[in-house]
């Protein structure tokens, strides 16, 4: 009997000294999947970017990217809400980020590089911080028709179940 109750103490001191991870949520209007491929037509790195819509320019704009490290990066379709989630550990912190659309694409160059020149890194509202706030200024989010690259598949919420593949 003591053998038990001294067993659980210990399991309930372990579990209140190292709580279990809380994730930092965030929302974003697309996530793409980018497969960026060198000129030889070698893989160099899939990246997750994640894109919100802006009114005034009537564009998407880059909040942020993460570099995919392992399969488990890859969002997955959730059936319950009817969208798609990231999850990922993002530095110290578990991170998830949820959008109505999936996109997948195969590029020979850097998409994210591309939109610093449209808008510049010190301008991205970057995603939700740890502490809950964001580097720079919210943009308004609206629900556009998605402007396709010729390299581009699209799921969105409500279609089949996604295909993904990671080499």
């Amino acid at each position: 009997m003591g053998t038990t109750i001294f067993s659980l103490a210990l399991a309930f001191a372990a579990v209140a000294l190292n709580p279990p991870d809380v994730a930092i949520a965030d929302y974003v209007d697309v996530i793409e999947i980018n497969h960026y491929y060198d000129e030889q037509g070698k893989l160099v790195f899939d990246q997750l970017l994640f894109f919100e819509w802006s009114p005034a320019e009537s564009c998407y704009h880059l909040r942020a990217w993460r570099l995919v490290k392992t399969r488990s990066h890859i969002p997955q379709k959730d059936w319950v809400r009817g969208d798609y989630v990231a999850t990922f550990h993002d530095g110290d912190s578990l991170r998830t980020v949820r959008a109505k659309v999936l996109r997948e694409t195969w590029t020979q160059y850097d998409p994210e590089l591309i939109e610093r020149e449209r808008l510049p890194k010190e301008r991205r509202r970057e995603l939700v911080s740890r502490d809950g706030t964001r580097r720079a200024t919210r943009l308004a989010i609206a629900t556009p028709t998605l402007p396709v690259a010729p390299s581009a598949t699209i799921t969105t919420a409500s279609a089949a179940p996604e295909a993904t593949t990671l080499r």
